[in-house]
């Protein structure tokens, strides 16, 4: 059989050389097309379960949170592993199955379990749910959004998280392969309500009462549709609250026929979010940025090339004087490792060949 092939090629030399370019080209096409990283993943198969609990201390997360979580997901198939961390406010349970089963098999059992979870932890305790498909190596980009000189002092830290979370975390998190985009730094806008208990006291409302009604009051709603002139209007209430004043004017309760407004018991003013860190660069101060984590399994240089793309196109979204600055760039690192294998297999190639020409 083999002198048989070995007849065949030297006979039809022609055919063997373009056989032998077909498979260099299918060679160098493959090679393009594998997922080369920097660093090999080596996280095993898991899924986290994450429960937020800001009221609850570490004995009470333990026991009526971490603990739950861990005997329902204890039954699943092919589970190897179940771990657990326990902190003031945060739960977190990692299960760790099998290799074989794959990534998403997992995630469907373990959402089957959770809702049977959630009624056996206690109303008001937190509600569990899975993190990103994503692992620890899974961090292929960070940004922070730089202010030019020119525009310096015109946005503040607050409004730049706000453009952070409401522009540029929603437009990058349809780029195929992001699974999350985490923000970081500057302060979290948001209303807060100052109440006057002598105020509440004086008019006889409870705080119950206030809460309630900036609640109800703080929502659109649907209604049905009048037909006119064979015609459909449908009527549609707006009550979302906007601005301060719209908080302010919310009625909490009609006593001797005068409405008791918000501002009537309280101050409304916009503040912050309990901030529980901050970011800075260049010894410059405070700044705001983001971090984007790639999908279990995918191309890094590809998602990182989507992604460099759509940051051009958000830019056109930002205003003036605002732009995305990256700080971390894995396909950099993965250029200089990709470079460095190269060098060595062109030099081993070389030898090779020298070797037999000399033994030729």
């Amino acid at each position: 059989m083999i002198n048989k092939i070995i007849d065949f090629s030297i006979h039809n030399k022609f055919i063997i050389g373009l056989l032998t370019l077909a498979l260099i080209g299918g060679g160098l096409y493959s090679m393009t097309q594998v997922p080369i990283d920097a660093v090999p993943d080596i996280t095993n198969n898991q899924v986290q379960v994450i429960t937020q609990s800001p009221n609850l201390g570490t004995e009470d997360i333990e026991q009526f949170v971490t603990y739950p979580v861990e005997l329902a997901m204890s039954n699943l198939p092919n589970v190897k592993e179940i771990r657990s961390v326990s902190r003031f406010g945060l739960s977190v349970v990692t299960i760790v199955f099998d290799d074989a089963v794959g990534t998403y098999l997992p995630r469907q059992l373990v959402a089957e379990k959770l809702p049977e979870v959630q009624a056996q932890i206690p109303m008001g305790f937190g509600k569990p749910s899975m993190g990103p498909i994503s692992t620890g190596l899974g961090e292929i980009y960070q940004y922070t959004l730089e202010v030019d000189v020119d525009h310096q002092g015109d946005y503040s830290a607050t409004e730049l998280r706000t453009m952070q979370d409401w522009i540029v975390r929603r437009q990058m998190a349809m780029v195929p392969g992001v699974v999350e985009v985490n923000a970081f730094g500057g302060q979290k806008k948001q209303y807060e309500v100052t109440v006057d208990p002598n105020e509440l006291r004086a008019i006889g409302i409870t705080i119950s009462e206030v809460f309630s009604a900036m609640e109800k009051n703080n929502q659109n709603t649907g209604g049905a549709y009048i037909e006119r002139n064979h015609q459909a209007h449908f009527i549609r209430g707006e009550g979302l609250a906007r601005t301060v004043s719209d908080i302010e004017n919310m009625v909490v309760k009609t006593v001797d026929g005068i409405p008791i407004k918000i501002k009537d018991v309280g101050t409304v003013r916009m503040g912050s979010a309990v901030r529980y860190g901050a970011l800075t660069k260049d010894g410059k101060g405070e700044a705001v940025g983001g971090m984007i984590l790639m999908l279990k399994g995918a191309n890094s240089n590809t998602v990182i090339e989507q992604v460099t793309h759509r940051i051009e196109q958000i830019q056109q979204s930002l205003p003036e004087g605002v732009t995305i600055t990256p700080f971390l760039d894995r396909s950099e690192l993965i250029a200089e490792t990709t470079g460095t294998v190269t060098g060595n297999l062109l030099e081993g190639g070389l030898i090779v060949i020298f070797v037999l020409v000399l033994l030729l």
